[in-house]
């Protein structure tokens, strides 16, 4: 397994060993003792799924609030997706700032996002299964979204258009008006 760095430090790109023949392939998606070896010691207790019939189907940008803030694993098993992390972190060296990285199920790169950092993404086609890891459990009273469009961000979604949203998307509030509390340091 392969650990890259982005340009937002703890935020990686994660390139699964993948072993193929006649049959097909094999490839160990989360171990760990992999994970501590390539310095990502984060344990998860929880596994999502979510399905996208859609070409431009957005999702996010979605978090936790402390107490229940969760660091995530990402990966694409059908289809593709432009998949984005966002500092959230106030007083960070890259607060509000943003990477993206294309992610599917031909090239099973996964994205790592450790805990205060947003998380989105855009399907590039129709029929996106999309898997993630987190390391705290789903809590209703700190789940959160900010606008995919927030100004103070500007983040880049590509040449799909976002058309498909939720409403929970399409009315959340920008950074600067959300409850948003992770600080820098303290999570």
């Amino acid at each position: 397994m392969k650990k890259i760095d982005t340009a937002l430090p703890g935020v990686y790109i994660v390139e699964p060993q993948v072993y193929g023949d006649q049959r097909g392939y094999f490839m160990e998606t989360y171990s760990t003792r992999t994970f501590a070896d390539i310095g990502i010691p984060t344990v998860f207790v929880q596994d999502n799924q979510s399905f996208s019939a859609q070409k431009g189907t957005l999702r996010g940008i979605h978090f936790q609030n402390v107490p229940m803030a969760q660091a995530k694993l990402v990966r694409v098993t059908r289809g593709a997706v432009l998949d984005v992390a966002v500092d959230l972190r106030k007083g960070s060296p890259t607060y509000r700032q943003w990477v993206a990285v294309e992610l599917s199920a031909d090239n099973k790169r996964m994205l790592f996002l450790p805990r205060g950092f947003g998380h989105g993404f855009l399907t590039l086609t129709d029929n996106v299964e999309f898997c993630y890891k987190v390391d705290n459990l789903y809590s209703k009273e700190c789940d959160r979204g900010i606008r995919f469009d927030d100004p103070s961000i500007g983040v880049v979604w590509g040449t799909v258009v976002p058309e498909l949203l939720s409403a929970k998307d399409i009315s959340a509030p920008l950074l600067d008006d959300s409850d948003c509390n992770f600080v820098f340091g303290e999570i």
